[in-house]
C-alpha cells in the first residue's frame, strides 16, 4: 500500500488531504478482508461486492451503515489501488472492473439559518481557548474552508491588512486566496496576539510551529480536535447534530447565494473545479424562496 501511495503521491500529485483520504479508505478495506479471511492479492469482484454490501449494512467489521457518497469514494480508493497493482504487473488483471459504481443520490446540502450561525459565533467565552474557538468559528464561516482547510493554515497564509488567506492546495490540489470579513479578522487577530503566544509556550516544537490553530497542547490542530469544538457549542447554543464543519461552510455559500452573490464568485470561493457542484446550493436557495412565497403572498395558499 505504501508504494501505491508514494505513486498517488509522486507521479499522479495528488495532494496530501487526498493522499490521507486514501489511506484511510484502504485501511477500512484491509479490516475487512482480515474480518472475512480474505486474500487481498486474490481479490474477485464478488468479494468486492461483498466489501460494499458490509459498507451499506454496517455490518462486521464496521460499527454503522456509510452513506451512498461515501461507499463510492471508498469504491475509488480500491480501485486505484489495484489498477496500479495491476499496471505494475504485481497483479495480472485488475479484478475491480467486473464491479460497477454505486449510484449516489443528489443531496441537498444542509445550511442553518443566519440567526442560529450568530448564536454558534457568539457561544465561544472570553477565556485562553475560548479566544481560539472564536476565530475557528468565524473563519470557517466567514471564508467557507473546508475543515482540512482550515487545519492546514499556517500564520504566514493570512493577510490581515488585506483581509484575505491563502488556503493551500484543497481538494483538487488546487489553491486558492479567499477574503475574509471584518469580524473573522478580529477574532483572529485577537486570537494571534492574546492566545496563539500562550499555547505555543506549551509546545516542544515552541515558536518553530507555524501552525495557524493550536491545540490545548501548542501543537496544530488535528481534525477531530475541530470536530469536538464545534460539536461542543453547537450543543451549548441548541443545534447539537444539525451541525458540523461542512454545515457552516454549507451556511456560507447559501446565505450568500440568497444575497444575490453571483454562482461563479460563489464557485471560487468554495474552490469547486466544476459549476455543477456549486449549483447543488442553489437548490437550497430555491427551497428557502418557495417556503418565503408560501408563507408571504396573500394568494399562495388559495
Amino acid at each position: 500500500m505504501e508504494e501505491f501511495l508514494a505513486y498517488a503521491r509522486l507521479e499522479r500529485g495528488l495532494s496530501e488531504n487526498t493522499i490521507a483520504a486514501y489511506r484511510r479508505d484502504l485501511a477500512s478495506w484491509r479490516s475487512y478482508c482480515t474480518t472475512e479471511g480474505l486474500d487481498p492479492s486474490a481479490l474477485s469482484g464478488e468479494d468486492l461486492t461483498g466489501y460494499l454490501e458490509a459498507l451499506r449494512g454496517g455490518t462486521a467489521p464496521f460499527d454503522r451503515p456509510y452513506a451512498a457518497s461515501s461507499v463510492a469514494r471508498m469504491l475509488v480508493a480500491v480501485r486505484a489501488l489495484y489498477r496500479f497493482l495491476a499496471r505494475e504487473e504485481i497483479l495480472e488483471l485488475d479484478p475491480t472492473t467486473t464491479v460497477g459504481s454505486p449510484r449516489k443520490p443528489k443531496s441537498i446540502p444542509t445550511a442553518i439559518s443566519l440567526e442560529d450561525v450568530e448564536a454558534l459565533l457568539e457561544a465561544p467565552d472570553d477565556s485562553l481557548l475560548g479566544r481560539r474557538d472564536r476565530a475557528i468559528l468565524e473563519v470557517l464561516y466567514g471564508a467557507g474552508v473546508r475543515i482540512s482547510e482550515l487545519i492546514g493554515l499556517d500564520v504566514d497564509d493570512l493577510d490581515l491588512d488585506s483581509g484575505t488567506v491563502l488556503v493551500r492546495a484543497g481538494k483538487g490540489n488546487k489553491s486558492r486566496r479567499v477574503p475574509v470579513g471584518r469580524a473573522a479578522r478580529k477574532a483572529v487577530g485577537d486570537y494571534l496576539i492574546r492566545t496563539r503566544p500562550e499555547l505555543l509556550k506549551r509546545s516542544k516544537a515552541g515558536s518553530s510551529s507555524g501552525a495557524l490553530f493550536l491545540n490545548s497542547r501548542g501543537g496544530r490542530l488535528s481534525r477531530q480536535g475541530c470536530w469536538k469544538i464545534l460539536k461542543g457549542y453547537a450543543g451549548g447554543v441548541g443545534l447539537g447534530s444539525r451541525v458540523s464543519p461542512h454545515t457552516l461552510r454549507h451556511s456560507f455559500a447559501t446565505h450568500m447565494l440568497d444575497a444575490g452573490a453571483d454562482i461563479r464568485v460563489v464557485q471560487e470561493l468554495l474552490g469547486h473545479a466544476s459549476l455543477a457542484t456549486t449549483q447543488v446550493y442553489t437548490l437550497v436557495s430555491d427551497t428557502r424562496l418557495r417556503e418565503v412565497y408560501l408563507a408571504s403572498h396573500p394568494r399562495a395558499k388559495r
